[in-house]
């Protein structure tokens, strides 16, 4: 209490006990419903960042499959064949292009990707070898262990098609002369078999070896070169030719 003006006497300013309880009251309420609304969001906040990353990390799986796949060269396995070495299946592919990677020099992989197991779950790896000719009749369809990296995890997993020139999608590519001209990517979920929207067609850009292309130009040239050279000296191109001296 202190002493007025006037002399009369005049309460201190402050809180009084009952103010101070409900303050501290209301405190604790807008703090519990901080702490309810938190726990309930902060779960499917964070479910939301791993849906983000994961739909990430399959999207940069699959711009790695699909360059795989548009890269695959027409490589016979032996000098013995004149087709390519590319077996394709419903759940794994095996081709040939060219080597790539940090260590990589210049030269040719075998690669291959499909299912594997690991810990009883099948994951999908891709894996490679060094090419080398291998003898007539030995498949290239075997598992390739060697440098396995992982692309996709339970419960996703990734299934294969493949489509000619008359663009007709079928499950297997065997013993073909020619490689495929697409080859769809879809990929599903195991739990629900929904398929989602990162599926894809890669388009595979070589379908002929080089050397027959390389060939069919030298003709042309030559038949080129030859038909110059009759117009240059004003006779037909397999005219014979004179011989002087007599």
């Amino acid at each position: 209490m202190k002493r007025g003006p006037a002399g009369t006497h005049e309460a201190e300013r402050g809180f009084t006990l009952i103010e101070a309880l409900v303050a501290l009251v209301l405190t604790g309420l807008v703090l519990s419903a901080m702490a309810s609304l938190t726990a309930h969001w902060l779960p499917n906040w964070n479910r939301g960042i791993d849906r983000i990353q994961q739909s990430e990390l399959i999207g940069i799986s699959m711009q790695r499959i699909a360059a795989d796949l548009s890269a695959a060269e027409f490589v016979p396995a032996s000098r013995e064949t004149k087709k390519p070495l590319f077996e394709g299946s419903a759940s794994s592919v095996t081709f040939v292009r060219t080597a790539i990677g940090p260590n990589a020099g210049v030269g040719l992989d075998v690669v291959q990707l499909g299912e594997t197991t690991d810990a009883g779950r099948l994951i999908t790896v891709r894996s490679r070898i060094p090419f080398t000719p291998r003898p007539a009749g030995v498949s290239s369809s075997g598992q390739i262990r060697a440098d396995p990296v992982v692309l996709l995890r339970p419960p996703l997993r990734m299934t294969f098609a493949y489509a000619g020139p008359d663009h007709v999608f079928r499950d297997s590519w065997h013993d073909m002369d020619k490689l495929p001209a697409a080859i769809m990517l879809t990929v599903r979920d195991a739990a629900s078999e929904r398929v989602l929207s990162v599926s894809t067609v890669s388009p595979v850009h070589v379908n002929a070896p080089a050397r027959a292309s390389k060939s069919d130009g030298d003709k042309d040239g030559e038949n080129n070169d030859a038909k110059d050279g009759g117009k240059d000296s004003g006779k037909p191109p397999n005219a014979p030719s004179k011989q002087g001296g007599s």
